[in-house]
């Protein structure tokens, strides 16, 4: 019986996307395997690992591909081009796949594209790749020798050595090619965490506990997420644990009055208002899952109010509140950058995580690393410190800011630090060793500031900082 699908061509079909059109690979693999659901787990595996591991690698792969075709990556025809490209990550990386499947199955992906009169040449310059790559010379030492045997642009390597050392910086790389499980928050105000690994094992899958925070854990094993039902009745909410910690730092107390500015798809926002209402006392984390009952007594005064810059962005939001059944949380379409007159001095806790070049989780988002540039970094710092501007003001005296980004770039995070300090001598850092496991005490950096680094901590590449507004003198 004929396929009707080919796992190859939907492969191409992303990297064209992706690499040709400018697509967040994320969200054109999440469409793609949503859309193919009812393939088998086997067949969207090799669709999710050959196009991720084709971007992950792909400045490595053109290398490779100059080596043995006399017309340049460059200049090759964009189809032509990405089809090699998946089919060299194969021939390398996947060692369960024979070399004369991937030649073979190239060569009839490129005749029903519209490219008969190449099928010579694809044949010919995959194997001759299939018999040389053990004979590849690579560059041997210096921001080269990283950039192509880690697949990372050269200019982002050479940011990276003015604040951290070469064995960091190729820790880290290497952390983000390493497959990894992802990692969720165990909502306590549906499930407790002495349970948790229990209810997911009777689904098929596993948690793991994260070493960093009792609620955090690993998440294998499982088909995909909507097919869990833990999962669509809320018990857990996929976040990396370096997100978790911006809502251990932030800390709310009962009655908080929160705003995260920049709060989409929620996961922060949500954590700090399980916190609110677990706090308030109407659920102690402990009973069975999807027990999420209000309490007889004082009714819930504290809030946090989710913001974002577009209803697209903001119906996410909810769509994440109404599953987590929390009633203490609502969404809100505003802009960050814009100041809120009705917001100034209102807010016990503002969540600034901010826009930024993304260079903490290229293990996740392998595509950010391609998309970004020097130039780019200039302009999300200008809107970091526009919005800061902004946001500060709805601090009252005595609450506290926490900035965060998803970076690893002093521009973005310690010199924004320094900026906001020398912009407002109201806000001072709060130290923040208490609140962090001992594991994470001795990174603390300048009393309130925290660099998590893959590969040196079990997170993303993370910063946080938290301030404290100064409480007025009576």
């Amino acid at each position: 019986m004929t396929k009707t699908v080919n796992e190859r061509e939907i492969v191409l079909g992303v990297l064209m996307e992706t690499v040709e059109n400018g697509q967040y690979s994320h969200i054109v693999l999440r469409d793609v395997l949503a859309k193919y659901q009812y393939l088998s787990k086997q067949e969207r595996a090799f669709i999710t690992r050959v196009s991720e591991g084709t971007l992950e690698h792909l400045i490595e792969i053109d290398y490779i591909l100059d080596q043995f075709s006399k017309v340049k990556v460059k200049k090759m025809k964009p189809v032509i081009r990405n089809l090699l490209r998946s089919a060299v990550y194969q021939l390398k990386y996947m060692d369960s796949v024979p070399d004369r499947a991937v030649c073979s199955e190239s060569v009839k992906l490129a005749v029903k594209k519209g490219f008969s009169g190449l099928k010579g040449y694809v044949n010919g310059v995959l194997r001759s790749v299939a018999r040389g790559l053990d004979d590849i010379r690579y560059p041997e030492e210096g921001t080269r020798a990283l950039s192509v045997k880690y697949s990372c642009p050269e200019w982002i390597i050479e940011l990276w050595k003015q604040s951290l050392d070469e064995d960091v910086i190729e820790t880290m790389l290497a952390e983000f090619q390493r497959e990894k499980p992802i990692t969720v928050r165990c909502c306590l105000n549906r499930a407790a965490p002495e349970g948790f690994e229990k209810i997911l094992e009777e689904e098929g899958a596993r948690a793991e506990h994260h070493p960093y925070l009792p609620y955090a854990f690993s998440l294998s094993g499982y088909d995909y997420l909507e097919s869990l039902d833990s999962f669509r009745e809320g018990l857990f909410m996929v976040q990396d644990v370096s997100s978790m910690l911006a809502g251990e730092l932030a800390d709310p107390q009962p009655g908080a009055q929160v705003i995260d500015v920049c709060a989409a798809p929620g996961g922060k926002a949500l954590h700090i208002a399980e916190k609110l209402y677990v706090k308030e006392g109407q659920h102690n984390g402990k009973e069975p899952a999807g027990d999420a009952i209000m309490r007889e007594g004082a009714p819930l005064r504290g809030h946090v109010e989710a913001r974002d810059l577009t209803e697209y962005k903001t119906d996410l939001i909810r769509e994440n509140i109404e599953r987590s059944n929390l009633p203490n949380i609502s969404a809100a379409c505003k802009d960050a950058s814009v100041p809120d007159p009705a917001s100034v001095g209102t807010a016990d806790i503002v969540i600034a995580d901010l826009p930024c070049s993304g260079l903490g989780v290229l293990g996740r988002k392998t595509d950010l690393k391609y998309k970004a540039s020097p130039e780019g970094i200039k302009s999300l710092v200008k809107l970091q410190r526009q919005i800061l501007s902004c946001v500060k003001e709805y601090v009252k005296p005595g609450g506290s800011l926490i900035y965060s980004t998803c970076t690893v770039n002093p521009a973005e995070n310690i010199d924004n630090v320094h900026w906001l300090l020398e912009q407002d001598p109201e806000f001072s850092l709060d130290d923040i060793s208490d609140k962090l496991c001992p594991e994470l005490r001795d990174s603390v950096t300048e009393r309130g500031c925290i660099q998590l680094i893959p590969g040196v901590h079990k997170s993303d590449g993370f910063f946080i900082a938290r301030f404290i507004k100064r409480k007025k003198q009576i």
